[in-house]
């Protein structure tokens, strides 16, 4: 199948999934993610209206955003070094994987210059998996709190990726406590965090992602394909 046609399919059953839900689709929205995929397929999601593209490696990304453009909006999705902020600043227009004070200080700092109040996301690390990045739940709106103070940053919401599960019910328990917990971080009204965006959910699990609240997915395969 074409690009098209998976996206197409995608787009199906982001709708169903948002239905049965009793959500608006158009309360979900893909981020077709990326990596290692070459530009020309790039460039035929974007032609069949994908509009948010997500990268996991700064150096992978500046090459092509230099070919696709603004034809889209790019999402940093991937683990981000303090070393590499001073670049995703200019190249991202929303950085979904903020886990740490250090990071998000040094993000804070390249943006100031530039004049951008950069929308980040707060990556949660639910399962406690040490291969993954993202704060612990306990820790995560301490963390919020100190980076509502950046002049420069603005917390949009939560991102979480769960363990590998062959059944995408597995995962469910994962993608509920996000919600729980953004929806606590949203009571304790601290000032200038919003808790309007839930980035859960992958090519294998995004429907029941979307059944508890996602509003972000991040779908590679099923839009791109198996990676080589």
């Amino acid at each position: 199948m074409s690009v098209a046609e998976n996206l197409a399919r995608v787009r199906e059953q982001v709708a169903d999934a948002a239905i049965r839900s009793n959500r608006s689709p158009e309360s979900v929205k893909l981020v077709g993610v990326t990596k290692t995929v070459e530009v020309e397929r790039i460039k035929e999601a974007v032609s069949a209206g994908l509009q948010i593209l997500g990268e996991n490696y700064v150096q992978e990304a500046q090459n092509k955003i230099e070919q696709v453009g603004g034809q889209a909006s790019w999402h940093f999705i991937g683990r981000l070094q303090s070393n590499k902020a001073k670049y995703a600043v200019k190249l991202f227009d929303l950085i979904q994987t903020v886990d740490t004070l250090k990071l998000a200080t040094e993000l804070n700092r390249r943006a100031q210059p530039l004049g951008r109040v950069l929308p980040i996301i707060i990556q949660v690390n639910l399962a406690g998996e040490a291969s993954k990045g993202g704060v612990h739940p306990a820790k995560c709106i301490q963390l919020i709190r100190e980076i509502s103070e950046f002049t420069n940053l603005q917390i949009r919401g939560l991102m979480t990726m769960p363990p590998f599960f062959n059944d995408p019910e597995r995962a469910r328990p994962h993608f509920r406590r996000l919600r729980e917990l953004s929806q606590e971080i949203a009571e304790a009204q601290l000032s200038d965090v919003e808790m309007h965006e839930l980035s859960m959910g992958m090519s294998g699990d995004f429907e029941v992602a979307i059944e508890e609240g996602a509003t972000l997915i991040r779908v590679g395969t099923a839009i791109f394909g198996e990676r080589p």
